[in-house]
């Protein structure tokens, strides 16, 4: 996997225009061992919804993206 997976990429560059997340499924602080897809819904300002889907080891490199960086300021 790189070092960088598409989903967190994807993530940074909707947070750097302003976007914010809206929903986390499953829920940030579930268990990754049952994990195998993540969905982010994130909510611009323009008024658009955009979805990240993460698959297997990708969506547990997202959601530990998003407890370390960022889920103290979404909660």
């Amino acid at each position: 996997m790189s070092s960088e997976v598409n989903s967190i990429s994807q993530l940074k560059k909707l947070l750097d225009v302003g976007c914010k997340i809206e929903k986390i499924q499953p829920p940030v602080m579930a268990s990754d061992a049952e994990v195998n897809i993540a969905i982010v819904t994130v909510a611009c300002p323009d008024g658009a919804n955009q979805t990240i889907k993460a698959y297997r080891e990708e969506a547990v490199a997202l959601r530990e993206f998003i407890r370390a960086n960022i889920y103290n300021s979404y909660k």
